[in-house]
């Protein structure tokens, strides 16, 4: 489910955006075959259809060469990422004899001639007997990275911010040079070289047989934030120029990694140097969208026996500035931001915060001195410190801390790897990426329906195919209707569903790549790897997330009491749908419960 600002109450009380660690769905096999999986939202049976058995034959009836097999030598690779090698195509020159409608009963819209062949599809499987099967501050970064690159010797003149570029989720390839999109189990699916995107063909010759594995930190680097894409952005700009030649030698790398490494000291230059907070805090307004219902919802958590923290890893001077802006002029009675909070921790370190214990300071002044300490006590300003500390401080410990935060590394995932805390995501693409998904609905709706006729007729060629394949070695087809099939009806028959098939092809190839251009038109869906499938973005949010939503404001829609559970969940393994009635609740896995007076803590 995605999150807009405008969401609401489920008819039950439950929440329609709260979602908690979905099943993973079931894995899609890799093998030489076009594979398309159907999967409704009532968790309908995974169906499949092949078109491109790895065997190959030539059919003859009566001398005449019907069907050619597509050579390894005249091999391509579909919109799929899929060799055609093995691929069977009809003579085109045998189609006017045709005694079943010949050439002009292929003729007009594919959408028409497909719904038609897939109706009498299914009308010929039923007679055979056969079952059917089932962006203001990364544009800033971005200017001061390249100023530093060009202090650098680096050529940078006439390049731009382009935010369309990037999106989150993306991985970097070091190695490559290049920026690649990968699907839950890390194999990739959209790949760009520079600012080049790759076609199908390049992708899967050059990541056929390689996986994403985000341990290797010495070749992949994830973007899971948006303080990412002003990175990503000026990292694959230079990789154009670097392969144009123009990085003097007297500085150019020895490769990308090198190049990457150039781009990234830059980038960090500009944070170490304090240039782009310093612009932040002098021009907030320009640089912070404000949620003037952010402070609202906290509120009412505070007021429900909630106890609230504030860790972040900015320093005080910062955070105070930044939480001024964004609170101060919401809150009500003269309240101030501090007034909300029970605790706050600046410059935390994280990640470590959550490994390892700081030492320990209280910030004791406006202008930001510091005082050694050694506990935490409610009411508190701190510098450093450790999640360890904040739990036995507030003498709560693991579940009892619904932790919110925005980076799926530095936030969710350590403090629930380490401390075992509940954890909310915040991604702010949601509301964007929910409108795209509903823009996108008749062309989703369109795809989908051509991909089930092919599935049909799919189907049946294929059926028909091993009828004609045990009738060549002489041996009974799968039913008696099928065995019973002359043998120019078969034949002809599958001469027809070939050419449908193929201008389904046709058809969907440009559609399925469009898919999701609402969004992005390079990169589709932020959530999604190809039609059916979730993104290596999305795989991390389950597994680390137990609830993510597009800002902290949308739990204003639920009560402070409110118990998020997760929904039914819509990717459970096809052998446990006939058992569905039977789960009884066990998926409700991951269960987040604020009505507990514990804590929320926001990053």
């Amino acid at each position: 489910m995605y999150v807009a600002a405008t969401a609401t109450v489920a008819a039950d009380g439950l929440s329609q955006w709260g979602v908690c660690r979905e099943l993973p769905l079931a894995a899609a096999p890799r093998a030489k075959t076009t594979s398309f999986h159907r999967r409704n939202f009532l968790l309908a049976p995974v169906s499949r259809f092949f078109i491109k058995p790895s065997f190959s034959c030539f059919c003859a009836i009566a001398g005449d060469e019907l069907f050619s097999v597509t050579s390894p030598t005249q091999s391509n690779v579909d919109y799929l990422g899929q060799s055609t090698k093995g691929d069977l195509n009809v003579k085109v020159d045998q189609l006017d004899s045709l005694v079943l409608g010949g050439r002009s009963a292929l003729e007009g819209p594919i959408e028409e001639v497909a719904r038609a062949e897939a109706g009498e599809a299914e009308d010929l499987l039923r007679q055979l007997d056969i079952p059917g099967p089932f962006s203001a501050w990364e544009g800033r970064a971005y200017d001061y990275c390249m100023d530093n690159l060009k202090n650098m010797g680096y050529p940078v003149d006439g390049l731009a911010f382009d935010p369309d570029l990037v999106i989150r989720g993306l991985v970097i390839d070091k190695e490559k040079g290049n920026l690649v999109k990968a699907d839950r189990f890390g194999y990739i699916k959209r790949a760009m070289h520079g600012t080049t995107m790759l076609t199908t063909r390049v992708v899967s010759e050059m990541y056929g047989r390689e996986l994403v594995d985000l341990r290797n930190e010495n070749r992949w680097v994830f973007l899971n934030t948006l303080f990412c894409v002003s990175e990503a952005v000026a990292f694959m700009q230079m990789v154009d120029r670097f392969d144009e030649g123009a990085i003097p030698a007297e500085i150019a790398p020895l490769d990308y990694k090198g190049l990457y490494k150039a781009v990234g000291k830059a980038l960090f230059r500009a944070h170490v140097e304090g240039q782009l907070k310093n612009e932040i805090m002098s021009k907030p307004e320009l640089f912070v969208e404000t949620d003037p219902e952010l402070p609202l919802a906290l509120l009412d958590q505070k007021e429900a026996g909630k106890k609230l923290l504030l860790i972040t890893n900015s320093d005080y001077h910062y955070t105070d500035k930044m939480m001024q802006h964004s609170f101060n002029k919401f809150l009500p009675n003269d309240m101030g931001w501090r007034d909300l909070f029970d605790m706050v921790i600046v410059s935390a370190r994280k990640p470590e915060f959550f490994q390892m214990s700081h030492p320990l300071y209280e910030v004791v002044t406006e202008e930001g001195l510091m005082r050694p300490c050694f506990k935490a006590c409610t009411g508190g300003l701190y510098s450093g410190g450790s999640a360890q500390m904040v739990e036995n401080s507030l003498n709560i410990h693991g579940d009892e801390i619904l932790y919110v935060g925005d980076h799926i590394y530095t936030d969710v995932s350590q403090s629930k790897v380490h401390q075992r805390w509940r954890t909310a995501l915040i991604v702010r693409e949601l509301e964007e990426e929910y409108n795209a998904l509903i823009h996108s609905g008749s062309h989703r709706a369109t795809l989908i329906d051509l991909i089930n006729q092919k599935e049909i007729v799919g189907d049946l060629f294929n059926q028909l195919r091993l009828a004609l394949q045990r009738r060549t070695k002489g041996r009974p087809a799968q039913t008696l209707a099928a065995t019973n099939m002359d043998d120019q009806e078969l034949t002809e028959s599958m001469q027809k569903l070939l050419i449908v098939m193929q201008r389904l092809d046709e058809k969907i190839a440009p559609m399925l790549e469009a898919d999701g251009e609402h969004f992005n038109k390079r990169w589709g869906f932020l959530s999604r790897a190809g039609l059916w499938d979730k993104s290596h973005l999305m795989r991390q949010i389950e597994k680390y997330a137990d609830i993510y939503t597009s800002r902290v404001s949308n739990f204003l829609h639920y009560t402070p009491f409110t118990y998020f559970h997760s929904q039914e969940q819509r990717s459970l393994m096809i052998h446990t749908l006939g058992a569905k009635h039977k789960l009884m609740g066990v998926l409700s896995k991951t269960r987040v419960k604020p009505e507990d007076p514990s804590s929320c803590i926001i990053n």
